[in-house]
Parts: structure tokens; sequence; C-alpha cells
């Protein structure tokens, strides 16, 4: 059984069918395309998206519906193809997909931590292919706020 150095949760052991290929890599990160999804007990929903190749790269991900139950997913005819799915309509998301927001750590210029709603990861969960998916028309934020603010306000993390 192949293993995996991370750096966060040390030697993981994954069946070769457990890997995600992402063709293009992730925007940033062309170079990596191969992925594993972990889960980690005390972390749900989170999703853990460590890098095959490299054990200090490790992407946090949360279910998008997670973060907006009505979040609208419009995919274009060349994203189809390279999730390999139908051309003519939209997956549905859960069943086709997994589509996930990815968790941006608080820092400068950021005191909270955000979502990227703006340019999603999605997964064809059947031939086990990502793509980050930029979505220009969406309306979306690349710094959706993870704790909504009425939130921040009961826990006193902003005024």
């Amino acid at each position: 059984m192949p293993r995996v150095s991370t750096k966060c949760f040390g030697k993981v052991d994954y069946a070769a069918e457990a890997v995600f290929e992402f063709p293009y890599g992730i925007p940033g990160f062309e170079e990596e395309t191969a992925f594993l999804f972990l889960e980690r007990p005390g972390a749900h929903p989170l999703l853990f998206m460590q890098s095959i190749a490299r054990p200090e790269l490790c992407f946090i991900l949360l279910p998008i519906l997670s973060a907006d139950p009505h979040y609208k997913l419009h995919l274009s005819d060349e994203d189809l193809a390279a999730l390999r799915l139908p051309a003519g309509r939209q997956p549905l998301i859960g069943r086709d997909v997994l589509c996930a927001a990815l968790v941006c750590a608080a820092g400068d210029g950021r005191p909270q931590p955000t979502l990227n709603l703006l340019a999603p990861i999605l997964v064809n969960f059947n031939d086990r292919i990502g793509i980050q998916v930029i979505q220009t028309q969406s309306g979306y934020s690349h710094r959706y706020p993870l704790i909504p603010a009425e939130r921040q306000m009961e826990m006193g993390l902003c005024s």
C-alpha cells in the first residue's frame, strides 16, 4: 500500500484508487497534480486536500453548501469537459461533484479566516478528477467570511 508523508498528519497509507488527478494543478501550484482527500475526527465538515508529491502542501476545504446552502455553480463547456462530465447540463453538488471552498487563514489584511467562493475546487467523484474553477461572472467573493458577521459579534471577534 502506498504511503505519503505529510507535514500535518505524519505518514498516511492510502489506496492508489484514492488519488484524485488535477491535470492542470491548482492556480499557483500548477505542478501539483495528485491529491488525497483526508478527513480528521473533530474537524468535520472540513476536508484536507493533501499533495502526494509535497508533504508541506495541504489545502483546507469546506464543502460549499456548508458555507452557502444556496450556492449556484455555473460551469462552462470547457470546465465540464475537463471534469469529464456531459455537456449541456450543470452537475449537482454532492451527487455529481464535490464542490468545496478553500479556507484562507487569517493574516495581513484578513483578521478572520475567509473562504474562496469565487474559485471553488470541483471533483468528479466517478472519474477521480478535479479542477479549480474561477467563476468570474458569479458575484461570489474570494474573501467570504468563514464566520458570519453576526456570529463574530456574538463571539466578541469584531466591534
